[in-house]
């Protein structure tokens, strides 16, 4: 059997190839990969920003080596890693060790091995890595299939701006709406959320075993250690945080979390919506040769995109909301319990874009079944007691809505019923014109016009 039959995890299973992206950033691999980069760029820092007392310069083709490091790092090299860590029993420690062996051998580097994780503790260099992980991966995979779910919707509220549907409220037929309404009102909630989402930052913190550089400053008291590591900071990207105990807070992370939960909780509302309108004959779904609907049903296309989707994004948020409440909280100064949450970042955001996958497959499947909107509407005719008994109050008329609510409350009448009932008020002419004019179709406010004059926040 293949490795996808025997994970775990559906997301290294079944869902593998949809969410292998990912692994690029939060593998095991990937983390070991991170930490070295970030380990790399601090002794470099050090030597020819900072230039350190005790260092010297580190020259280009050595720099270019020590990068090099980096970006040839693989699983070969993960595994070398992995045997140090048997030994130290310390997954960073094991990173510090891995880099005294590859530049053992440089005259020049092995010189400066001891200021390889200089003043850090393990934290130092996981934070900070880990911010740059997630801010690669949002960036890369995250924001990328948000912007196709929001575009598609956006065309598809673009395409059918006009077309009249009946709304429903507590279930209930209610005053129509447009197919393109419905749809844009879901592209201005994801636009804002996700603006938010993209203006939060990602802060990192690399001040020593409590935050207060106090190692640091042991050996190089003159130097101003909260302004080398800002810099060092900003230098890879990312946003200082010089208030922290041993860890990060991690309150941006938090902040990040709950934003990307609410984008998929939007989500989940529109998958749902989408599912009750297939169930109501609205849309239709392109099939495909060759595919089954039910095992049983041979008739059923079922609205399984959606329901993925609506699946995977509760798994995301169950994990999403417990980072945002679990990692801001440690106690005292430093425990563990983030380490092992941390790690499952990637599953978070795998189910995250697992499901933005199925939205985006099952929106393009999506067709439109005007004549079934014709005919829900036309089988509700009573919404028109909404504009027929404020035009009454408009002008006085005593008791409007009492009179509309007897004609229409819990009864289904026809176009002619409520012309009749029209033709026999005594209010102006031009009201009386209006309201004849009036079908369930053509009732839509503006609706269109709401759609389409939409300014698109990204």
């Amino acid at each position: 059997m293949t490795n996808q039959l025997t994970a775990l995890s559906p997301l290294d299973g079944r869902y593998h190839e949809k969410v292998a992206a990912l692994g690029l950033y939060f593998s095991e691999c990937a983390l070991m990969k991170y930490r070295l980069h970030v380990e790399i760029e601090w002794l470099i820092f050090l030597c020819n920003v900072t230039k350190l007392s005790g260092t010297s310069k580190i020259s280009e083709t050595d720099c270019l080596f020590l990068r090099k490091l980096v970006t040839d790092f693989d699983a070969t090299q993960g595994e070398r890693v992995k045997a140090i860590e048997k030994t130290t029993n310390h997954d960073v420690k094991a990173i510090e060790y891995y880099i005294k062996e590859k530049i053992a051998d440089n005259k020049k580097l092995i010189e400066l091995a001891e200021f390889v994780h200089f003043g850090c503790t393990s934290e130092d260099i996981n934070n900070t890595a880990y911010s740059l992980m997630i801010e690669a991966a949002v960036e890369a995979e995250i924001l990328p299939a948000l912007y196709g779910v929001t575009d598609t919707l956006y065309e598809l509220a673009q395409e059918n701006s006009d077309i009249a549907m009946l709304a429903r409220t507590h279930g209930q037929p209610a005053s129509p709406t447009t197919v393109g309404k419905e749809f844009i009102n879901f592209v201005a909630r994801l636009e804002r959320e996700i603006s938010s989402l993209r203006n939060i930052p990602y802060l990192a913190k690399f001040s020593g075993a409590v935050g207060n550089f106090n190692a640091h400053i042991s050996a190089y008291p003159k130097l101003d250690w909260s302004k080398i590591a800002s810099s060092f900071i900003t230098h890879l990207g990312l946003v200082p945080n010089l208030y922290t105990a041993q860890i990060e807070t991690h309150d941006m992370l938090a902040q990040q979390s709950d934003s990307l939960a609410r984008i998929n909780t939007i989500l989940t509302d529109l998958s749902r919506d989408i599912w009750m309108y297939i169930s109501y004959g609205f849309f239709k779904q392109k099939t495909k040769a060759g595919e089954v609907g039910s095992s049983t049903m041979p008739h059923k296309v079922n609205p399984i995109d959606f329901e993925n989707a609506e699946g995977n994004f509760g798994l995301a948020n169950a994990l999403l909301r417990h980072f945002a409440e679990k990692l801001p909280i440690s106690r005292m100064q430093r425990d563990l319990t983030d380490s092992t949450v941390f790690r499952n970042i990637g599953s978070a955001l795998g189910y995250s874009l697992l499901a933005y996958t199925s939205l985006e497959k099952g929106l393009g499947k999506l067709e439109l079944n005007e004549a079934a909107l014709e005919k829900d509407l036309a089988e509700n005719v009573e919404v028109l007691a909404e504009p027929v008994q404020t035009v009454l109050r408009k002008n006085k008329v005593s008791g409007a809505y009492e009179k509309l609510k007897e004609l229409t409350r819990g009864r289904r009448i026809t176009l002619k019923d409520m012309r009749e009932f029209i033709k026999q008020l005594k209010i102006p002419a031009v009201d009386k014109k209006y309201l004849l004019g009036l079908t369930p179709s053509t009732y839509t406010g503006i609706a269109s016009k709401l759609c389409q004059n939409y300014k698109r926040l990204i």
